[in-house]
């Protein structure tokens, strides 16, 4: 099986929102960008994603400048070109189109051929409440690990 190395994980993604679907976006990067990505220096904290003109654009996701590149007038949180297919591009803005559901990136990471991927979420905003059960649930979970641990 083919190696995937990730770059960053959105870990509020799943602390914030209840993920419905998933996919796999490619990314419109400039080069200097790919050789950032590849150092690690991506921030999707915030990020977002929007459907305009038929066509997908990742928000407010950080990439700091490659450290050996000019960077005269690069803008670190510019929008980028997310890419998907026709019906996928239509589907995902028909979902959106509903109440309360947004596209949220999940993580960004390089495929087996080494080209840099998104991997985005159609996802629902979760209320104080719904948190506060995930969190209990997680300790609950934990202390029973720790309990079988002991018994061991």
């Amino acid at each position: 099986m083919a190696e995937v190395k990730k770059i960053v994980e959105n870990r509020r993604a799943k602390h914030e929102y209840h993920i419905i679907a998933t996919y796999e976006a490619g990314i419109a990067l400039e080069g200097m960008e790919v050789k950032s990505l590849r150092q690690g220096n991506v921030s999707l904290q915030d990020s977002y994603a929007k459907i305009e003109d038929g066509q997908v654009y990742l928000y407010d996701a950080h990439i700091s400048p490659y450290s050996h590149a000019e960077n005269k007038g690069y803008n670190p949180k510019r929008k980028r070109k997310l890419l998907l297919h026709k019906k996928e591009i239509r589907r995902l803005w028909g979902r959106t189109q509903q109440s309360g559901f947004t596209l949220i990136p999940l993580g960004m990471y390089f495929n087996e051929k080494g080209i840099a991927k998104v991997s985005l979420a159609i996802a629902k905003g979760k209320h104080l409440y719904d948190k506060r059960e995930d969190l209990k649930k997680e300790d609950l979970r934990r202390e029973m690990a720790s309990i079988s641990k002991k018994r061991e």
